[in-house]
């Protein structure tokens, strides 16, 4: 059937068919093509041409032709940037919301050749249509920027478009507008609904993986798949040092990103508040050169796009907080599949992940702080009385079973109590902190030291003759001679017992040793070893 022969729909149908494409497709490439159809069949139209623009690439690609495979041949593909458009979006082609391009008034030939020129010989009169008559209608977006241009040609009647064809054809445009910018946000909002449910599963994770490495595995998995990043890793950091240590990622792997050993205070350039969106910190890379040295970043991003909205080797860094809201680590990714820009909501979920990640980080902290505090005391954070008990039986066993001598000591400080008394508990908790980090020092290898409770110390000194012993107890008294701010002028007593010379067994041995501190005391000698 030709042409001239379809069967017409009215205008009026044709807004009608519009207007329900709008509620019911989130298909877009149907949807594109059957507004080519609706515009083609309503306003008799015989090639119908929609351009959607990218705003990865801040141009406009003629994704749909409904017409002569001649047509769709030339045109399907062909892609040009906003500069190509804008003399034909010109003012003087305005026309009712439309713009018209009368033949001769556009040297086509400067479009490069990439055009479609109808085989079809111009009509007759004065409102004749002319084979290069061009007749654009944009699409805006509700906040006014273009989601597409409707290109229109070869109409059956062979005479230009009247007024009135002119605003039906401006409000069918306006009604594709809605229908492309409901299908984009169905489809963004089946990406938020994939997020949720990922955040969902790795909610869930928190409590069934005793894990925090394959949780945060699991964030780095489910920010791919929900936000689609393509390269997602996890950091932590050191709470002394503030070193950096990859915990999980996906798409790339650490060795290629860093050239040597990072720590936070070299990111910290990045994170500054006026990068930061919905919690995260969007750098451009322009910025992000300016503070910090490609030596140590290797990694440049690949999937780029050109324009204002397009990702073009952006740093996307997201802090992860403890309840202090100390940095514990990073979540950083890069690689979008859209080669755009996050949107707010897109930030906000990636915070939410990082959210995750923080929480695997911390209740991995609490679990290991839980395991540690099992046998070490939460002050000075050496072994505790029930872990003394524990090895001097095992050590005593050992030195009768293989003849391997060992030494116990036992120390206090001299004067504590009139340290908690004048000075207060805190002053007291600060001075026992520095003993236990000045005995800790001084011990060799292979020695343990213990808090046995208040200011009572135990030291486990493996194969250790009396001259060994004299030189770990000479190096602890050195450095309390030297005093400090926590210390002051105190001193400390220390009594010497041997396993298996002085006793062969756990409780008689630490009663000698016990004996040997009473009399380092009362004598004032500071150290007293069993007769």
């Amino acid at each position: 059937m030709s042409p001239q022969n379809l069967p017409p729909i009215s205008p009026l149908r044709g807004l009608l068919e519009v207007t329900r494409l709008v509620r019911t497709s989130d298909d877009l490439p149907g949807l594109l093509r059957a507004i080519a159809r609706v515009v083609a069949e309503s306003l008799g139209y015989e090639t119908v041409a929609i351009n959607l623009y990218r705003p990865e690439w801040d141009d406009f690609e003629c994704t749909t032709v409904h017409g002569r495979p001649e047509a769709e041949a030339v045109l399907v593909g062909l892609v040009r940037r906003i500069e190509d458009w804008e003399p034909l979006l010109s003012d003087r082609f305005s026309k009712r919301g439309a713009y018209f391009v009368p033949a001769g008034e556009f040297d086509w030939s400067k479009d490069g050749g990439d055009f479609y020129l109808p085989d079809h010989a111009a009509g007759v009169g004065a409102d004749a249509w002319h084979p290069l008559d061009a007749l654009f209608v944009p699409m805006r977006h509700h906040d006014g920027h273009l989601v597409g241009i409707i290109s229109v040609d070869e109409p059956v009647s062979r005479m230009r478009a009247t007024d009135e064809e002119l605003d039906v054809l401006v409000a069918l445009a306006d009604h594709a507008a809605l229908a492309v910018q409901s299908a984009q946000e169905a489809a963004e909002a089946a990406r938020h609904r994939l997020a949720l449910e990922q955040l969902l599963t790795v909610s869930t994770g928190l409590t069934a993986h005793p894990s925090a490495d394959a949780i945060m595995q699991r964030v780095c998995v489910g920010v791919r798949d929900a936000l689609g990043f393509q390269n997602v890793m996890v950091v932590s950091t050191e709470p002394e040092t503030g070193r950096i240590t990859p915990r999980a990622a996906v798409g790339w792997e650490h060795g290629s990103v860093v050239s040597r050993q990072l720590f936070l205070a070299d990111l910290a350039p990045l994170l500054e508040p006026e990068f930061e969106i919905e919690g995260c910190f969007l750098v451009p890379n322009a910025e992000a050169e300016k503070r910090i040295s490609r030596e140590t970043f290797l990694y440049t991003s690949r999937r780029n796009g050109r324009g204002p909205r397009a990702w073009n080797r952006h740093w996307l860094l997201v802090p992860l907080h403890d309840a202090d809201e100390d940095v514990i680590g990073i979540l950083s990714v890069d690689e979008p599949d859209d080669r755009l820009l996050p949107s707010r909501e897109k930030l906000q979920a990636l915070r939410v992940f990082a959210n995750q990640a923080a929480a695997a980080i911390v209740a991995a902290e609490n679990v290991q702080e839980l395991r540690f505090l099992a046998d070490h005391d939460p002050l000075t954070r050496l072994l505790n009385r029930r872990a003394f008990v524990d090895r001097l039986e095992s050590e005593v066993a050992r030195a009768n079973r293989y003849g391997r001598d060992f030494g116990l000591v036992l120390c206090d400080i001299d004067g504590f109590k009139s340290v908690n008394d004048s000075l207060g508990h805190p002053a007291g908790d600060s001075a026992l902190q520095a003993f236990a980090k000045i005995v800790r020092k001084c011990l060799r290898k292979h020695d343990a030291a213990f808090r046995i409770g208040g200011d009572e110390f135990a030291l486990l000194l493996a194969e250790a003759s009396e001259d060994d012993t004299r030189e770990v107890i000479g190096r602890i008294q050195a450095k309390l001679d030297r005093g400090s701010e926590r210390l002051g002028s105190m001193r400390a007593s220390f009594g010497v017992a041997e396993c298996p010379a002085d006793a062969a067994d756990a409780q008689s041995l630490f009663r000698r040793a016990d004996e040997a501190l009473y009399e380092a005391k009362r004598a004032g000698t500071g150290i007293h070893f069993v007769a």
